[in-house]
């Protein structure tokens, strides 16, 4: 009776034992579950952040990068739906992502208008380049996850370096513009020179590039030249000013 009642305690403290093992395993499971979905939130909220940005800031977004950007948040809908089957609203959004995907795959093969306006404030500017530096980024992650074709990476990441450059420099340029009506042409000068040194540090250089870099460097032309005559006036009424004063410490002292 004594070993009976041994081996029911035992069984009992197995029992519990694996129960309690079995309640911790569950809670570490969901909690990899939640954990897991929190990811997908972050990367669907980080990537619709990124085209919502881009396109107040009026970058034009290919369809090939639109498809790859929507692709992204596709997968992690997917996994959400995976991870929670009675989450309604992310299959509504699964089914959504899926009907613009076939847009832009139609849209695919059409041409893209590179040309990007610059903003007006430097607020809006700053927002402008953050968006093409994010859309670089997130570009780049899906390539070096094999979900990128090599082909459509190289097109679309040189297409972004690009625009990013139109906008550097047409920043620089209307700085430049700005100290030129302000007669401030040292700070004018700088400017110029920084543009025209980032369009010839581009690796491609094209017709844009050269025309851009032509029409920069006569303006630099022309601001060296009003900054050498300038200088020349200064040395000049320097000069003067020197021989003045010599006069004045030479000529013959007046009786009074």
């Amino acid at each position: 009776m004594f070993a009976i009642v041994i081996i029911l305690i035992v069984t009992l403290i197995v029992l519990a034992i694996m129960v309690n093992a079995i309640q911790q395993h569950r809670e570490k499971v969901e909690a990899e579950r939640r954990t897991e979905i929190a990811k997908q939130k972050s990367i669907i909220d980080e990537t619709e952040h990124v085209l919502m940005a881009a396109s107040q800031a009026q970058v034009p977004v290919s369809p090939e990068l639109n498809t790859v950007l929507l692709k992204r948040i596709q997968n992690a809908l997917k996994l959400t739906v995976e991870l929670s089957t009675k989450s309604t609203d992310a299959k509504g959004r699964l089914s959504e992502i899926s009907e613009r995907i076939n847009e832009f795959d139609a849209q695919s093969k059409l041409a893209i208008d590179e040309q990007i306006k610059l903003p007006d404030s430097d607020k809006q500017i700053i927002v402008c380049i953050q968006s093409l530096k994010k859309l670089r980024a997130l570009l780049r992650s899906e390539h070096s996850k094999g979900k990128v074709d090599t082909t459509v990476f190289m097109s679309e990441d040189k297409r972004l370096d690009r625009m990013q450059l139109r906008v550097n420099v047409d920043t620089l340029y209307r700085r430049a513009e700005a100290a030129i009506g302000s007669q401030m042409m040292g700070s004018a000068r700088q400017y110029l020179e920084k543009a025209i040194a980032a369009l010839a540090n581009f690796p491609s250089q094209d017709e844009y590039i050269t025309n851009r870099r032509s029409q920069l460097e006569m303006q630099l032309y022309k601001i060296q030249e009003k900054l050498r005559s300038s200088n020349a006036a200064d040395a000049a009424r320097k000069i003067e000013e020197e021989r003045d004063d010599l006069d004045m410490l030479f000529a013959p002292k007046k009786k009074w």
